[in-house]
């Protein structure tokens, strides 16, 4: 009865923490907008403009459901459950801490890769059911887009499984701390499997691995349909792209994917390449400080702390950078991202056998 509790708990568990992520999230955005727009954000409703986000969400709750005359009725129903659906369940295979894995499944990263890549047709179904040329137009970009970036960003990954040898996604966070059960080497030199923290990341055990979570990183901003890459949004050429015609909670939902595809692909980064669970501090002498990444709310905080900080900058970029053209999309990914990421993969393999062996 208590296992039954757990797997329902687990998953609401989540979905709330997605909800209110999404609240304060959208709140924070808003405020570095205005920061580096020169202006104030919102100030109006409560304290700093702290509730006007939720005041957001009444108004989106308490709309009525509206669907163009013209539009397929199920399709148009039906896309922004799949599209949230996808990113979601994604979330199952994602290790919080060294005692809280959702579902510890072997093949956790492939897992991922493909459940989320189904957002993807929730998009089209979105386009294609409002019957609407802006947001048909907007599906089509955003499906050539997440098509072209999935491969930088399994490539990427790929990189760091050679190095790993698994994709069991709580072993790849185990082999970056102490309690890791083989040796951890500060660039492939200097033991510091004692020492953990910072020394045990991915990125410093196998320095080649900063560029593949470069090229993750910029690929998953892609993914997300984040700027520069919010071609399929474009709101000055389509509206608002696929979601041209939604509204009330329907909006709401594809609204809440975004940001839970946004703190999804921040988390599998960190759990990959940043050290996942474990503290950032490292065990200096009598001080422990590596030993805080054990125990279940210490590896959540720290999980949470890295994650967050990749949204930050995530939003931070938004409000920074100009949107790409079309073109300039696709040279970057296939000229540059895609060819860098197999060079990654192959000094994983020349890594493997000459360093770790």
């Amino acid at each position: 009865m208590g296992s039954i509790f757990i797997h329902i708990l687990t998953p609401v568990a989540i979905f709330l923490f997605i909800a209110l992520f999404t609240l304060f999230a959208v709140y924070a955005e808003r405020k570095i907008a205005g920061f580096v727009q020169d202006r104030l954000g919102p100030m109006e409703t409560g304290k700093f403009g702290l509730l006007q986000t939720f005041a957001d969400i009444l108004k989106l709750l308490q709309k009525e459901f509206i669907s163009p005359a013209a539009a397929d009725k199920i399709l148009f129903a039906l896309a922004p459950i799949l599209i949230f659906t996808a990113v979601f369940v994604g979330f199952s295979v994602v290790p919080w801490s060294a005692d809280f894995v959702p579902a510890n499944t072997h093949t956790g990263l492939f897992f991922i890769m493909a459940v989320v890549s189904i957002d993807a047709i929730g998009i089209l179904m979105a386009g294609w059911g409002s019957n609407n040329k802006y947001s048909l137009l907007g599906s089509i970009r955003a499906i050539a887009q997440m098509i072209s970036y999935e491969l930088p960003v399994g490539l990427s990954l790929i990189a760091a499984v050679m190095i790993t040898q698994t994709l069991n996604l709580n072993d790849i966070a185990y082999a970056q701390g102490i309690l890791s059960t083989q040796d951890i080497y500060f660039f492939g030199i200097w033991n510091v499997t004692d020492i953990g923290g910072i020394f045990g990341w991915h990125i410093f055990q196998a320095p080649h691995l900063i560029v593949s979570y470069l090229i993750f990183f910029i690929s998953s901003l892609a993914e997300c349909n984040r700027a520069p890459f919010d071609i399929p949004e474009a709101e000055s050429e389509l509206i608002g792209g696929f979601h041209t015609e939604y509204g009330g909670i329907r909006f709401a939902f594809i609204f809440l994917a975004e940001y839970a595809m946004m703190f999804l692909v921040a988390m599998l980064g960190v759990v990959i390449f940043l050290g996942a669970w474990n503290s950032p501090l490292p065990n200096i002498g009598p001080v422990r400080l590596a030993d805080w990444t054990t125990g279940l709310y210490w590896g959540i905080f720290w999980t949470l702390i890295k994650s967050l900080l990749i949204v930050a900058v995530q939003i931070w970029i938004r409000w920074t950078l100009p949107r790409f053209r079309a073109d300039q999309l696709m040279v970057l990914c296939w000229k540059i991202l895609i060819p860098l990421a197999f060079v990654c993969m192959a000094i994983s393999g020349i890594w493997r056998i000459t360093v770790m062996i």
